[in-house]
């Protein structure tokens, strides 16, 4: 994968940078971003190419725009880097055409324009020839920073790079791309997988890939349901993905013959409720089988312990998923137990994005792990072995 250690001298050139900008919004007017993480992360690229003299032109996306919604500008995101960076950062009126053409044409060294959002053209997730060969008249250099979206080939993430003299990844991707890659390849032993959240369909390829390298996998989660379902447990009310049955069925069996001690570990107890909601009264359970009329919406203290004192003794730890309803106060004990042995363990600790990420954030120790990452998905992509077509179009 080039980088920018490969990109030639840029000084008075236009760069297209793709950064990730889908942040969360509250509505306005103004609309107000609640959490400028992914903006943060970006400026070390922007901060660099600006250094060395380039003309920045940056690509984002946010949300899911059927037409052109003005909710979902990047104007809120423009006027955040402004901020940050300490300079001017002006917003195109459109994504492609006359005048963001001229507005690029326009900026000179260390100046700053971005483009509206990505997606309010239709072409950019068909990743469509014509809209990708714009992107390219924009600018003869491009870097991708933007991970969360690696995993897509669209037009402004794979398209484009068919269209530049120079394609590389920034700082940002870079680092993603490395330290993801590490915990697999060459990670310090012992290696702990943290997975959970509600299906085991959105994370049995990491399971998978963990059960050929990790020293431990421990589930937590709503997805721990069809585990239990298979080794017959009552799973009461909990959520209990059907299609999760099968890939669970078959992860336990692959876990039985491993030979990696302790491959493979599931909750001991659980903390269930009549419903799912703050209000509703938490009914410790001594082992995992759900009474009727009850869900299990956390992995219980036994369990939390058990896999906190797994973590204490890791040497590399990597966490997907939350272990229960932790938005729900009553049922974040799990998770928070997991967050506090993450941040306070000595291994290498990476946080697969997500709502991992956003329970760090919650429980005010996000500052406390080795990397965050920014792409749930792409991360996760990336684990399970799959090629990125972000990153693939820059090698």
């Amino acid at each position: 994968m080039r980088t920018l250690d490969d990109l030639e001298d840029v000084r008075g050139e236009r760069v297209l940078v793709r950064v990730d900008f889908n942040v969360p919004l509250e509505p306005g007017p103004p609309a107000r971003i609640t959490d400028d993480a992914r903006i943060r992360a970006a400026l070390p690229t922007l901060r660099e190419l600006r250094e060395r003299g380039a003309r920045l032109i940056l690509a984002a996306h946010l949300g899911r725009p059927k037409d052109r919604e003005p909710e979902l500008s990047l104007a809120p995101a423009a006027e955040r880097l402004g901020e940050l960076l300490g300079t001017e950062v002006r917003l195109a009126p459109e994504v492609v055409g006359e005048a963001a053409q001229r507005l690029a044409e326009g900026l000179s060294d260390g100046e700053v324009l971005m483009l509206e959002n990505v997606r309010y053209e239709p072409g950019e997730t068909r990743n469509d020839p014509g809209l990708a060969e714009a992107f390219g008249r924009l600018a003869a250099v491009y870097v991708n920073d933007a991970f969360g979206a690696a995993h897509r080939a669209h037009a402004s993430t794979e398209g484009v790079t068919h269209h530049v003299r120079q394609a590389v990844a920034g700082r940002l991707l870079e680092r993603e791309v490395t330290v993801l890659t590490g915990i697999l390849e060459d990670p310090r032993r012992p290696l702990v997988a943290v997975v959970g959240g509600a299906k085991v369909t959105d994370k049995i390829g990491v399971i998978d890939a963990f059960l050929r390298r990790a020293d431990s996998i421990l589930i937590g989660g709503a997805m721990c349901f069809p585990f239990f379902s298979v080794q017959g447990h009552s799973v009461g009310a909990s959520l209990c993905e059907e299609a999760g049955i099968e890939p669970a069925r078959r992860a336990l069996a692959e876990a039985g013959q491993t030979g990696v001690t302790g491959a493979l570990e599931l909750p001991t107890d659980l903390v269930a409720a009549a419903q799912f909601s703050a209000e509703a009264e938490p009914q410790p359970l001594d082992g995992v089988d759900v009474p009727e009329g009850l869900m299990g919406l956390d992995v219980g203290p036994r369990t939390a312990a058990r896999y906190a004192e797994v973590i204490a003794g890791a040497g590399t730890v990597f966490w997907n998923g939350p272990m229960g309803a932790f938005e729900l106060e009553p049922f974040a004990a799990g998770t928070r137990a997991v967050a506090e042995a993450v941040a306070a363990s000595g291994a290498t600790t990476v946080v697969g994005g997500g709502d991992s990420a956003a329970a760090l954030a919650q429980f005010g120790l996000d500052e406390d792990v080795d990397h965050v990452s920014t792409g749930g998905g792409a991360s996760l992509e990336l684990i399970e072995g799959t090629s990125l077509p972000g990153v693939e179009a820059l090698s």
